[in-house]
């Protein structure tokens, strides 16, 4: 159909000539896909505040080519849809703002959720949940926005089937705890395996991030902030050694 509606988060958007912009989507339905703004921005636009990032929006949108593609069992869509109509469900965007632990957490999370759904068109249900409910916790000041974030990135690597080994070793899965951590061999690593250049991180990192993983938060708010900023350091670097290139904002990130 020429037409269609979804449920969507803006990732980023970036200028195209005097007053559109290309906008990148996350929907419920369609996964990944970019878009035109026409005149988005100008200030007579009429939903151009409703596409800056970390928006959660009902949006309609013309596909300009698309084709079906019989062994992924979806839309494939090429060059850019337009967008025809946009209502807002929650600006996440302009609630965190003004707090710039949160807004930092916000834009490392949409960065993070475009770079793991690579394909456009491809449906990518789960980690469009997963980030909206993380940016509605950002929003809602359910916890603080380190955890945050590191829960999203957690188990965004989870969906992506990069979990790091918490509780068994990564190489032989020898039960554990295990007192070893090394991001190449794929998280906790047994004295036996244990390879050159291994980390030893405090106990209780690996529990934190077990929790953060598990969604047990009484664990995650009770840790100590120097705990916290250790689990954060693993946690990036195991997400970008998968992704062989670094998050752009991560560094950002207020800790």
């Amino acid at each position: 159909m020429p037409l269609y509606r979804d449920e969507a988060v803006v990732l980023r958007v970036h200028k195209l000539g005097e007053a559109d912009r290309i906008v990148t989507l996350l929907t419920r339905r369609h996964g990944r896909i970019r878009a035109v703004g026409k005149g988005v921005r100008r200030t007579t636009s009429r939903y151009g505040a409703r596409l800056e990032p970390g928006s959660h929006i009902d949006v309609q949108l013309h596909t300009r080519t698309a084709e079906p593609d019989a062994e992924r069992g979806h839309v494939r869509h090429n060059g850019l849809d337009l967008i025809t109509q946009v209502e807002s469900v929650d600006n996440y965007g302009a609630r965190v703002a003004q707090d710039y632990s949160a807004w930092t957490a916000a834009v490392a999370i949409c960065e993070t959720a475009e770079r793991l759904t690579p394909e456009e068109g491809e449906p990518a249900l789960r980690q469009y949940l997963l980030l909206v409910g993380a940016l509605r916790s950002l929003a809602d000041r359910d916890h603080t926005s380190s955890l945050i974030l590191d829960a999203f990135l957690i188990r965004s690597m989870s969906l992506a089937g990069w979990e790091p080994a918490l509780s068994g070793c990564a190489v032989c899965s020898a039960p554990g705890p295990h007192a070893a951590f090394n991001v190449p061999a794929g998280g906790a690593v047994c004295p036996t395996c244990r390879p050159a250049g291994s980390v030893r991180p405090q106990p209780e990192s690996l529990l934190l991030m077990s929790a953060l993983l598990g969604g047990d938060w009484a664990t995650a708010d009770a840790a100590l902030a120097s705990l916290s900023r250790e689990v954060s350091g693993l946690i990036a670097a195991h997400l970008q050694w998968h992704l062989e290139r670094g998050i752009r904002s991560l560094p950002l990130v207020d800790r």
